[in-house]
């Protein structure tokens, strides 16, 4: 009879053992969700603010990959024309034999699912609701994947555009589409940048 007693116990013992465990498990589990900013797995986390933070990081780094890719893209006759760059005009709307540094931009963007910024003059890629104001800019909030904008004196207008890749102080390195009728990486002073827009918060 005590053996009898003494196995049931011992089956007891090691079944609530183990769901201890896996309390502790799902309780470290819950931890990094949270640190994450989720309440718990699969319980409408969808709509945290947090959640949408991470998720729009994911956004802007996936549309560097897709700019990055796209470097040494180059017009087939130095006429805002090719294969590709007729793809990224065509995104917009537009035909060979326009500028397309907008239309680049707004290619990479719709690679991602983003259905905006989607216009191939550069100008309207930076509404007021959109851009950078100059204390922010100081505060070091512009990111990856945010847009800059050059501006032309002659054409009193911003007339070029591009992704930034990261910003290194005073300087930004960039990924931009129509500059020596090609896609590339520059690295451009703060200073000569007109504005930045933001188009993923």
């Amino acid at each position: 009879m005590h053996y009898l007693f003494f196995g049931f116990l011992s089956v007891a013992v090691l079944f609530l053992g183990g769901a201890g465990n896996a309390a502790i498990a799902n309780k470290e589990q819950l931890d990094s969700y949270a640190e994450l900013g989720y309440s718990a797995p699969n319980a409408g986390y969808g709509d945290s603010p947090s959640v949408k933070c991470c998720a729009r990081a994911g956004v802007r780094e996936r549309i560097i990959d897709i700019a990055v890719q796209e470097i040494g893209v180059q017009e087939a006759t130095g006429n805002n024309d090719g294969r590709r760059v007729e793809e990224y005009l065509v995104y917009t709307g537009f035909g060979k034999g326009h500028a397309w540094c907008a239309a680049f931009v707004s290619w990479c963007y719709g690679r991602v699912g983003l259905s905006v910024p989607r216009n191939a003059w550069s100008p309207a890629l930076f509404p007021i609701a959109r851009r950078y104001r100059a204390q922010q800019i100081r505060q070091g909030s512009v990111r990856q994947a945010d847009l800059f904008a050059i501006y032309s004196a002659r054409l009193q207008r911003i007339n070029h555009v591009g992704i930034v890749r990261k910003k290194e102080d005073n300087w930004i390195v960039t990924v931009e589409g129509n500059v020596d009728n090609r896609v590339l990486c520059k690295r451009r002073p703060l200073a000569s940048i007109y504005a930045f827009s933001n188009w993923l918060d």
